[in-house]
């Protein structure tokens, strides 16, 4: 097998790998990510401009800061440019940034531009606007001018056209205004897939891994004989054939039930994980040609697979460059679920023993954590990774362990620490848990990073939660029962508290119009996916569809959810992604005290996913969902004192489900619809989508178009959800009554020809026209 990753393949790179991506943003700070080949001070500016962005005016902040080598050819830094007390930023206004890099052995100096090109890469544009530098613009002062981007799960050989490189068109479009560009990006969930990975991908994944580190790790392994191997190198496990190494060494599930496919090729090393986001966020890095099946695998269909899963990656990096332009100029938000490790990840109490319990299914996750901090939390928490702190203690490991090559058991294990991984028990070898009343939670150390934030701005909080790390396993149910999603003690932190602080409006700030909640994983969903829940859990089959991912499989988690939210807020909308298909759904909330009642309204705005469709979502896009199997409003009671919830069934008496209690609040879920779908105002300019190629197929096919009905637009205007590669923008419409509505706009590539970008509208009206916070 050739591998074309050596020493010339990484002297034809450019300066810099990936980014710059424009992160955490506010009035006083500005915080820049970028991914280098060579150590550097890198000084980040950002400047006023002038004729609404063309223009560059005066330097406001600089901040600087040097790369931690996390591999002899990666260096990364996410520098942040702070206010002196002098100025702060405003919304209405467009800024732009500029970056300098000063290389450590030669002191020689870069521009942005210079170290965006090399001979590979003559020319990279990473702007709207002819002075070549990334701008942006601050969240505005008025709800009704806000445009947040949200949107979740890609999966660069995921079927359909890859859906994030519309944010560079939503951009594009209103560059120079900045009330109508896109003002946040909120990335909830699968950023990369550490499980269900293409061969070729992990062919690249692992070479180029290994080349930016400089070393192979020493993967471990348990010995079943004693001239069993202790250990393998990533490029020992070939792609294709990690299904047995995955699922019995590492004790990863997605391979489970017959699903090797899953794992044949789920990632294992640092320097796999480091790599995916590489080539998931910028086409620097990937090679200019794959082998041919035939050359690297045995057997006819996997060879024909081999040379599909190219073709598909193909078309991902052939728009890639529009991705890597769009978050270069908006502030960009994440955080993780489930694939970003491997699926199931933290599922339940049996997965936690498993996995974590085994040397490799640990080192595999810790790889995974510590990619996601570097390319991730870094950029959402950027003061966690200041001087003392312990996300700063968190890098000086990882650049001792790699300069070790991997054998600095102390590092190994303060890296560890930082990424909040359970101890393990040295008598049984499984990881610790500590129980807080009746559910038991994975134990962390007091200086482990914490991957939940909020963000606040001038009209709305966004709280973003970590329902993977902080789960509460039901201590007297078996291992395999749905946990809550958010122990007892993370609804405290994660959501009480941050709820409490927004009653105190901080400087310069106005009165908070909206909250959003970003829970990664729904709260309400299908009824037949609830269905198909329940059925796999009284078999306990957990693990092929997720039992225990969605809120309400435990009821007593999502009353406590739904409690925790209304007793501080009467309007809330929640952020969703990974179920691969997007829709809209409200609850109304009535709660009864004292002879009064108060109502609520809850909005669950879903977006899944930028590149993963399956036949299935692709099946229930259309009407022949709403046809056989339409959504009906469905009701709960439920009791806020020991939180629990009931659903019952609206052609039956209340009293058939009573408890001795009676019930102190009850809630009414309904669908929203979608209109009718609308073609973009620059859905028609798609030179840039395909590659010649693709175009080529198109056209030779083209007489198919009035066979396939399925695929023609009326069939395809279902009125629930959307199945098929989606980026969802949320704004909100203020009529003069003074009357809150949320809009999601999904825009998603047509199916009939020519291919279109198409947008769908979902409306759902807010009760209240002020947000109501509660002392």
């Amino acid at each position: 097998m050739n591998y074309p990753f050596g020493d010339e393949f990484l002297q034809e790179l450019p300066l810099i790998l990936a980014g710059p991506l424009l992160q955490h943003t506010e009035p006083e700070t500005v915080t820049v990510w970028v991914a280098l080949k060579r150590p550097c001070e890198v000084l980040l500016r950002v400047y006023e401009t002038a004729n609404d962005g063309a223009l560059i005016a005066n330097c406001l902040f600089e901040g600087k800061r040097s790369t931690f080598a996390l591999g002899e050819s990666l260096h990364i830094v996410a520098v942040t440019a702070e206010s002196a007390g002098k100025y702060l930023l405003i919304s209405d206004r467009i800024y732009a940034y500029d970056l300098q890099f000063i290389e450590e052995s030669s002191q020689t100096e870069q521009t942005l531009a210079q170290a965006l090109c090399s001979h590979r890469f003559p020319n990279v544009n990473i702007s709207y606007f002819a002075h070549q530098k990334p701008t942006f613009a601050l969240p505005p002062n008025d709800l009704k001018d806000l445009q947040i981007v949200h949107g979740s799960c890609r999966k660069p050989h995921g079927d359909g056209f890859d859906a994030l490189p519309i944010l560079d068109c939503l951009i594009e479009k209103a560059a120079n205004q900045p009330r109508k560009r896109p003002h946040q990006l909120f990335l909830t969930g699968d950023q990369i897939y550490g499980d269900d990975v293409a061969d070729p991908l992990l062919w690249v994944s692992s070479q180029l891994g290994d080349a930016l580190l400089g070393w192979e790790e020493r993967l471990p392994f348990v010995q079943q004989t004693a001239t069993d191997a202790s250990y393998y190198t990533p490029k020992q496990l070939l792609p294709g054939h990690r299904a047995e190494v995955a699922t019995n060494q590492a004790g990863f599930t997605a391979g489970l039930h017959n699903k090797t496919a899953k794992v044949n090729s789920h990632l294992l090393s640092l320097g796999e994980y480091y790599a995916s986001y590489l080539l998931a966020w910028s086409p620097v890095c990937w090679p200019t040609s794959f082998p041919k099946g035939r050359e690297v695998m045995d057997g006819h269909r996997v060879s024909r697979c081999w040379d599909k899963e190219v073709r598909d990656m193909r078309q991902f990096i052939h728009t890639l460059w529009k991705v890597r332009r769009a978050l270069a100029n908006i502030p960009m938000y994440s955080i993780f679920d489930d694939h970003d490790v491997s699926d199931d990840w933290n599922l339940n109490q049996a997965w936690c023993l498993r996995v974590l319990g085994r040397p490799l299914g640990r080192r595999t996750v810790q790889n995974a954590l510590l990619a996601y901090a570097v390319f991730q939390a870094w950029g959402n928490t950027p003061k966690q990774f200041t001087g003392g702190q312990p996300g700063e203690k968190l890098l000086q490991a990882a650049e001792k362990w790699s300069a070790s090559q991997g054998m600095d058991a102390v590092a190994g294990d303060a890296i560890a620490r930082y990424l909040g991984m359970p101890p393990i028990n040295p008598s049984t070898g499984l990881p610790e848990f500590i129980q807080y009343g009746s559910v038991l939670v994975l134990d962390r150390d007091s200086e482990a990073l914490t991957w939940h934030y909020t963000v606040r701005s001038f009209c709305h909080e966004v709280i973003v939660l970590d329902t993977r790390t902080w789960r509460g396993y039901p201590a007297d149910q078996k291992p395999i029962a749905p946990p809550m999603l958010l122990s007892p003690q993370a609804f405290g932190q994660q959501l009480s508290q941050p709820l409490e602080q927004a009653t105190h409006k901080p400087k310069g700030r106005s009165q908070m119009q909206a909250t959003f909640v970003i829970a990664p994983t729904n709260l309400f969903g299908l009824k037949v996916i609830d269905w198909i829940h329940h059925w796999h859990l009284q078999r306990e089959k957990v693990y092929g569809v997720d039992v225990g991912d969605a809120w309400n499989i435990n009821y007593e988690a999502l009353a406590k959810f739904l409690t925790t939210l209304f007793e501080q807020r009467q309007q809330v909308i929640v952020l969703s992604g990974d179920i691969h298909y997007s829709s809209v759904v409200r609850l109304s909330y009535s709660k009864t005290s004292s002879g009064s009642q108060t109502n609520s309204v809850l909005v669950q705005l879903t977006a899944s996913p930028f590149k993963n469709e399956e036949t299935i979502t692709q099946i229930i896009h259309t009407r022949l969902k709403q046809w056989l199997l339409p959504e009906k409003s469905r009701h709960w009671i439920g009791w806020s004192n020991s939180p629990y919830m009931v659903e019952i069934s609206p052609n039956k008496s209340r009293r058939n489900y009573l408890s001795p209690r009676q019930p102190e609040w009850n809630g009414v879920m309904e669908w929203i619809p979608r209109k009718i779908t609308q073609t973009a105002d620059f859905g028609n300019n798609m030179a840039w989508l395909m590659t010649s190629k693709q175009q080529a197929k198109n056209k030779k096919w083209i007489w198919l178009q009035y066979l396939t009905f399925w695929k023609l637009s009326w069939f395809q205007d279902g009125r629930e959800v959307i199945g098929l590669n989606n980026l969802a923008l949320v704004q909100f419409e203020i009529d003069n009554n003074n009357s809150h509505k949320v809009i999601q706009d999904l825009y998603w590539f047509s199916t009939w020809y020519p291919t279109q970008i198409v947008y769908s509208r979902f409306e759902s009206q807010l009760s209240d026209s002020k947000l109501k916070i509660k002392n």
